[in-house]
């Protein structure tokens, strides 16, 4: 079992950078895809970006791409969200999520998720 833990949100300017970290516990870290997820009030849950097992591929929403950066540390137990150019409309609550496949996280199928933090972009 993997429990999952978000942190790093705020508010930042339009424009601006944040960067959401996901601690993740167990000793099984590496055998997990991950993602990121997104929801806005009023929204549905959106994918947002995944990795593989050991980070070698990514996938990224096309409202995320080149602006979106998500990557790994499966020695830290660690999954980092690096965002720069935040807009407004990428205001939503973040959630860090955990699965057996990447193509399933993509999907909008996993196994574990967190809390959530909740990042709040001003114009």
């Amino acid at each position: 079992q993997v429990q999952l833990v978000e942190s790093g949100g705020g508010l930042v300017q339009a424009g601006g950078s944040l960067r959401l970290s996901c601690a993740a516990s167990g000793r099984t870290f590496s055998r997990y895809a991950m993602g990121w997820f997104r929801q806005a009030p009023g929204k549905e849950r959106e994918f947002v970006a995944a990795i593989s097992l050991n980070g070698d591929i990514t996938y990224y929403a096309d409202s995320v791409k080149d602006r979106f950066t998500i990557s790994r540390d499966n020695a830290k137990n660690t999954m980092p969200l690096q965002m720069n150019s935040l807009k407004p409309e990428d205001t939503a609550v973040y959630y860090c999520v955990a699965g057996g496949l990447l193509r399933r996280i993509v999907a909008g199928v996993y196994d574990y998720w967190g809390q959530g933090t909740q990042v709040t972009v001003s114009s």
